[in-house]
């Protein structure tokens, strides 16, 4: 029996890439022969800090330490991108029951999207359970330092684009 390499897909705006997110990569590429973080070009939802471009820069410099991980964008449909890529999985991390309940209806959206697909629900690490993107540009934007929670280069990074904040 031949078994095929076993391809994830971590989806996200990463607007900014947090400690959080690279404990789920990380935790992820141990689970996976490869990942695909896949940063999310589009959104209706919300306008980013940080173009597309911009965040894949920030990630790749964030990951550069994991052989098999990879950074792509994506402007599609989750479930068209996973197929276009070879995903076996999408792998999604979750802070709160609030997480929990909206990563399980997008699960069942895939399911129905992309057969074959499954998705692998990666609780936060404590130390990481509080932190989320948007709590990284409000505690920014206001002059805070927000460098224990992302990688230094994205703390410059958005220190340089707010005109604001302080190092530790």
């Amino acid at each position: 029996m031949t078994i095929g390499r076993r391809i994830a897909v971590c989806p996200g705006t990463y607007d900014p890439v947090t400690y959080g997110h690279l404990d789920v990569i990380e935790r992820a590429s141990r689970l996976f022969d490869h990942v695909v973080v896949s940063v999310a070009e589009g959104s209706k939802k919300k306008q980013p800090l940080f173009t597309a471009e911009e965040r894949k820069a920030l990630l790749r410099q964030s990951v550069g330490h994991l052989e098999n991980v990879e950074v792509v964008g994506f402007n599609c449909l989750l479930a068209d991108h996973a197929r276009e890529v070879g995903a076996t999985a999408f792998v999604k991390g979750v802070r709160t029951a609030a997480d929990f309940e909206y990563e399980n209806q997008m699960t069942q959206f895939n399911r129905r999207l992309a057969e074959g697909i499954d998705t692998v629900l990666l609780p936060a690490s404590p130390e990481w359970g509080f932190l989320s993107s948007s709590g990284v540009r409000e505690a920014a934007a206001w002059g805070a330092s927000v460098d224990g929670w992302v990688p230094p280069h994205v703390a410059e990074a958005l220190r340089d684009r707010l005109g604001t904040g302080r190092t530790a």
